[in-house]
């Protein structure tokens, strides 16, 4: 009978969403895996809540995609998170309790979004983001933490203490590793203490790929002090410390420190949309002060133009330099399957044309 009920459930929610969206029973779940997905809490599942819900996520996956915690910053990219909801390829909600200060059980709804790959890319390459390959590295956690009775090793047996660096990685888009924790492991705290890198690296070697994210924690001024090394190839490629009242939050900036240093070395920045620049480009088919204005308006909300500048009018057409974030590539494929500008065949050595529709 439960059983029954359940698929009941599922039919009629696969029946009231959208075509776009896949949207499962609430209560299966759902996490968010891999790049191209996220989750975000939410305060109810109204529309607005869930729109909004898909900009935060969007914002996530566009972050683990390029590395860059910034990304949502970007030029263009804000444009787009209002939109972000024609990004989604799926979506699900899932149920989670705990326990308040109280010892009353609390829940808090969270909306796990999986997103287009190919439409994200596309989108990543339009405003010139830069992309991080997968598949990504997963670096070795070599942290000590001294809470006043001595330094000791964070092994695979321990890794519930090391879990907000451990999970501040997934949300950057990667995964870090733990030493197995043995007897001649845990005899490397020393080196961590003092920085020697090298000897972690050594002690390091039978793991794979050859990176470390080396970090100490202790006490310091009535909170946590963490000091971190990241090392590839045997390279150091970044030092940093975090200090916060939390000793969570201080070892999660390990993981932020990490993913910074992978994403400088490895993101690139997609060229398939062309340079950054001004670009001439010419509109036919307005036929009126309404069509220019319509065309104006249309063309600043695109979040790869970045400011247009009228040249030249005739009763045929009005040619723009635009400022685009990426080439001319780019405005096309902004453009594509609209309803408001389709691209013509051009003529080679003249500005591309669009025709107002």
């Amino acid at each position: 009978m439960v059983r029954a009920i359940r698929v009941f459930l599922a039919v009629t929610l696969l029946l009231a969403s959208s075509a776009t969206f896949a949207q499962r029973v609430e209560g299966d779940r759902a996490k968010a895996e891999g790049v191209y997905a996220a989750e975000v809490p939410v305060n109810g599942q109204s529309e607005a809540e869930r729109n909004a819900g898909f900009a935060r996520a969007l914002a996530q996956v566009l972050g683990k995609l390029s590395g860059d915690r910034g990304a949502a910053s970007r030029p263009g990219v804000g444009q787009e998170l209002r939109r972000a909801k024609d990004y989604v390829a799926g979506y699900d909600y899932r149920q989670d309790e705990g326990v308040g200060p109280t010892g009353a059980p609390t829940y808090r709804t969270t909306l796990v979004v999986s997103f287009d790959q190919a439409q994200v890319d596309g989108l990543a390459s339009v405003l010139g983001l830069p992309v991080w390959p997968t598949p990504r590295p997963k670096p070795v956690l070599w942290l000590a933490i001294d809470d006043g009775s001595g330094p000791r090793l964070v092994g695979l047996n321990q890794a519930n203490a090391a879990r907000s660096t451990l999970n501040r990685a997934i949300e950057r888009g990667y995964r870090l590793g733990l030493p197995g924790g043995n007897a001649a492991e845990q005899a490397v705290v020393g080196a961590i203490w003092r920085g020697d890198s090298a000897a972690v690296a050594r002690a390091s070697a039978r793991y794979s790929p050859p990176m470390q994210l080396i970090g100490k924690l202790y006490r310091a001024k009535g909170g946590w002090k963490a000091d971190w090394i990241f090392v590839d190839g045997g390279k150091v490629l970044s030092n940093w410390s975090t200090e916060q009242a939390d000793a969570r939050a201080a070892m999660a900036g390990g993981a932020d420190g990490a993913a910074d240093a992978l994403m400088r070395r490895y993101a690139k920045r997609g060229s398939a949309a062309g340079p950054p620049g001004v670009y001439r480009v010419a509109f036919t088919n307005l036929n009126s002060s309404d069509d220019y204005i319509r065309l104006s308006g249309y063309l600043q909300r695109l979040a790869v133009v970045r400011k247009i500048t009228p040249v030249r009018a005739s009763a045929e057409m009005v040619e723009f330099d635009l400022d685009l974030i990426s080439g001319l590539q780019g405005l096309r494929r902004m453009t594509e399957g609209g309803d408001v500008v389709e691209a013509q065949e051009g003529l080679e050595g003249q500005p591309p044309v669009y025709r107002l529709r």
